[in-house]
């Protein structure tokens, strides 16, 4: 069986375009997740710090600055949670009416596409969104479980639950980091499939683009190398 005929509406160039894409953003996740011990990534080095983090809270007697830091990384993953729930929005009022979006993608292509290939390609784009969404809502319940985990680490550092329970907040401050850290990558992407309103090519190049960016901000950042200055 033929598997273009699946996709009737879709070029073989778009298919390929479309799983390139989809394993570059597997493949970069799984890279800034696993990079292996030679060369860390930013994420793998802050997730050594958040641990650090959660030692320190056993020393100290008054912890209002730990909340406070908290605090404001929950209202990170808020904020950016809001963000995609309004572009979700925005993409599938687009996806409703597409007639504006065809006038101007036409002029750029000079071809003339069908509706239903305008929609699949939005699609694209609120299925990256809505993902960030999620995660971000993650992310920020994963915060909430850290922070009452902190409030529960005994003021005196000699007792036997409060190492346990300090390394505990810190795990789960680094899943709620690892789950921002995927929403803010599909948000990436979300841009990025945005140039298959322009064509399968743009697609690809959209996306070689993005993979580049993500992995010189994890790899071959100036915030890394500052990172790395306190490393042995």
């Amino acid at each position: 069986m033929d598997i273009m005929s699946f996709f009737p509406i879709l070029t073989l160039l778009d298919v390929v375009a479309l799983a390139l894409l989809v394993i570059c953003w597997l493949g970069i996740g799984l890279l800034i997740e696993h990079p292996g011990g030679r060369r860390p990534s930013v994420t793998i080095l802050m997730a050594e710090y958040r641990r650090e983090w959660m030692r320190e809270l056993l020393t100290r007697d008054v912890r209002i600055f730990d909340s406070q830091i908290l605090a404001s990384l929950r209202q990170g993953t808020s904020f950016f949670a809001s963000t995609c729930l309004l572009a979700v929005g925005g993409v599938l009022a687009l996806i409703g009416n597409t007639d504006p979006l065809e006038d101007v993608a036409e002029g750029l292509t000079h071809t003339d596409s069908p509706v239903l290939l305008w929609q699949i390609k939005l699609m694209l784009v609120a299925l990256f969104l809505t993902h960030a969404f999620l995660k971000f809502v993650w992310a920020n319940r994963i915060f909430g479980y850290c922070s009452v985990m902190m409030a529960a680490v005994p003021l005196d550092p000699k007792n036997p639950k409060a190492a346990t329970r300090a390394s505990m907040a810190g795990e789960l401050n680094i899943r709620a980091a690892w789950n921002f850290n995927r929403g803010l990558r599909s948000m990436y992407f979300a841009l990025g499939s945005l140039a298959w309103l322009l064509g399968a090519v743009p697609l690809m190049v959209a996306t070689g683009a993005v993979v580049w960016l993500l992995w010189s901000r994890e790899f071959a950042s100036s915030a890394r190398k500052i990172v790395l200055t306190d490393e042995p």
